[in-house]
């Protein structure tokens, strides 16, 4: 059965055969990518359990030196991690707590980890909650301890926990205008480690002098661990004047609440203590471990394309800049392809993943993905034979609730014919209508997993004859 809800529609969506199979191929190709990086594979494939030796790649740990083994964490993929980690480890655990999405529980099971829902992308009292509750854990280990923490994507939304002075109102205000601005993931989690007790390597020192396995589901370009979930379980190298600097540089200090503005110019005063830096002893006994990333999710991709009998090229994991703009690149190249047959002979798949950005000016609804394929469906205009796919590996796309969405070279004809025009929607920002319009929206839900987003064109030759991508 389909990851995709409504495939077999949007598969269907054009009235060109070979638009069919490039978009049947598309997102077949899709879900081999989030399926590769499904967390309870990961942690099954790369955390084994020998008598009392618990093993992840090249390290041991013997479960009779603790007497006690807590698991903690958050986001969009801590649930199924700790699913994963119970089968494994069973009765060995004591207790736990994971922070996950709302509205995920029933897909999961658990019996000692207890799974509490909170909210995503802005963060809810039910996470703060949460978050106390794994430090009040946290305030019974000794050096006898293993505390396991689980990280994915989500987990800074979904870990909140702001220092005395600073309500959680307050938080979600400056993290509401973090996401609309434009700012980087990376930016956006220099000031997040700077309005918390947990983020930017306060967990790791919150759980001294336990020793501290963090398995980690990464969802930032090129995985630097202190951006992860803003970083609880590293040395954090940004500053007060750092987080100061990206509010001021993307002109949303003045709107920043009044409690975050003073306490940022406190620490920089050195009235709160800073977050802790490369050196700190309390290091020492953490080690983190990258289980899952973009790059694993695009070979994955890569490798059912050869075997579906095309010519795959994995561009990059490390795509970010403007939706829109990366969209119009991608489009420029499906069209090199299409026309000149480069930069690899058709029939063809590139890929790409990343993380881009939406600079939010418009009052309309929808997500990167979704804003990048609706840019993108204008270089593409004409085309026959070729689609172009992006998609969020969590299932969701900003605020929409679609994970992306699929266009090729009929998308802009197709929407004139309905009386829309594409570029009103792309100044409003308001790719989500549209495509529900087109129905060209892709719809999982919740995947359980997050890494970044995944971008697919596929380009077919008009003379070679394909092999029929047949739709379950």
């Amino acid at each position: 059965m389909s990851m995709i809800k409504n495939n077999r529609e949007i598969v269907n969506n054009s009235s060109n055969d070979l638009n069919v199979e490039a978009r049947k191929a598309a997102l077949l190709l899709l879900e081999s990518a989030v399926s590769a990086v499904d967390p309870r594979k990961l942690l099954r494939n790369r955390v084994k359990l020998h008598k009392n030796t618990l093993k992840i790649d090249d390290l041991q740990l013997n479960l009779e030196d603790y007497h006690k083994i807590i698991v903690i964490g958050g986001g969009k993929a801590s649930g199924a991690m700790a699913e994963s980690l119970e089968e494994i480890l069973g009765p060995r655990i004591d207790a736990g707590l994971i922070n996950i999405p709302e509205g995920s529980i029933h897909q999961l099971k658990g019996h000692t980890i207890e799974l509490n829902e909170a909210g995503h992308p802005i963060p809810t009292e039910q996470g703060r909650r949460g978050a106390n509750r794994i430090f009040d854990l946290l305030k019974t280990v000794d050096e006898s301890t293993l505390v396991i923490f689980l990280i994915s994507g989500g987990g800074s939304a979904l870990l909140p926990l702001p220092p005395q002075g600073i309500t959680l109102d307050e938080k979600r205000k400056v993290t509401n205008l973090l996401l609309k601005c434009g700012a980087t993931i990376n930016e956006i989690n220099v000031v997040r480690k700077h309005v918390s007790r947990i983020k930017g390597g306060r967990l790791a020192v919150a759980s001294y002098p336990a020793t501290l396995l963090c398995l980690i589901l990464s969802d930032v370009i090129g995985d630097p661990l202190s951006s992860i979930a803003s970083g609880p379980t590293v040395p954090d190298p940004s500053t007060y004047s750092d987080a100061i600097q990206v509010l001021k540089r993307y002109g949303i200090w003045e709107e920043t609440p009044q409690a975050i503005r003073l306490f940022l110019e406190e620490g920089l005063k050195g009235s709160h203590e800073e977050s802790p830096k490369p050196g700190d002893p309390r290091f020492a006994k953490v080690q983190n471990i990258v289980l899952g990333n973009n790059a694993v999710a695009l070979e994955a991709a890569a490798k059912q394309a050869k075997e579906m009998g095309f010519n795959p090229l994995l561009l990059s994991s490390y795509v970010s800049g403007e939706a829109r703009h990366v969209g119009t690149v991608f489009a420029s190249i499906a069209r090199e392809l299409m026309v000149r047959d480069r930069p690899v002979s058709k029939p063809a798949v590139i890929l790409a993943g990343g993380e881009t950005t939406v600079t939010v000016t418009g009052t309309g609804r929808g997500g990167r993905n979704g804003e990048l394929a609706l840019n993108a469906s204008f270089g593409l205009e004409g085309l026959e034979g070729v689609a172009l796919a992006s998609a969020g590996t969590d299932g969701i796309d900003g605020v929409s609730d679609s994970a992306g969405a699929i266009v090729d070279g009929l998308t802009i004809a197709r929407a004139k014919d309905m009386g829309l025009n594409p570029l009103d929607f792309l100044r409003n920002n308001d790719s989500h209508n549209f495509f529900t319009q087109l129905k060209d929206l892709i719809y999982t839900g919740p995947t359980g997993t997050n890494v970044n987003d995944v971008l697919i064109v596929v380009g077919l030759g008009k003379s070679k004859a394909r092999q029929r991508v047949d739709v379950k």
